[in-house]
């Protein structure tokens, strides 16, 4: 197994697919990040065997309450696409080659997957327990990212959603 550290989460992955955390990404730190203001990045990239790129971030929200639930998909959408935007630049231009290497498999994905690992805050209220709806941001998401992946997962330790990866 690979593992990663995210939030304080740990992300386990099969030994065969390829994983990385873009946003530590060197390409993406010191050479994309520069191009204009507000360009923001997806936590992990993932290709299985199958070439399915796994695009995923992660929002631990009993750690770091940030983003107000309404602008989630927005802010995540967004990563999306600026992290797609980088990866021809990153196999063309990446001084790291495992950097180039991980780019030009997402690009040579079969299908693109989108995932966002949503851990929830502490209880909210009794009469709400969960703080954020996690249906309602995949709708929003599918909304916004329909083109990239029709069906994206709103996924947590809880409910991994037969996600090909363990999280704890």
């Amino acid at each position: 197994m690979q593992r990663f550290n995210v939030d304080g989460l740990s992300f386990d992955f099969p030994d065969e697919w390829h994983v990385d955390k873009y946003d530590e990404w060197s390409f993406y730190r010191n050479q994309f990040i520069r191009m204009r203001d507000g360009i923001k990045s997806l936590d992990l990239l993932a290709i299985d065997s199958d070439k399915t790129a796994w695009l995923i971030e992660v929002k631990d929200y009993q750690q770091y309450p940030r983003t107000k639930p309404s602008e989630l998909p927005r802010e995540i959408a967004d990563k999306v696409f600026d992290t797609l935007a980088a990866m021809l630049p990153a196999k063309l231009n990446a001084s790291d080659e495992k950097e180039k290497q991980i780019a030009n498999k997402v690009i040579a994905s079969r299908k693109v997957r989108i995932v966002l690992h949503l851990e929830q805050p502490a209880k909210h209220s009794k009469l709400r327990p969960r703080a954020i709806n996690p249906a309602d941001i995949e709708l929003k998401l599918r909304q916004l990212l329909k083109p990239i992946d029709a069906h994206p997962l709103v996924a947590e330790r809880s409910s991994m959603r037969n996600l090909p990866w363990i999280v704890n």
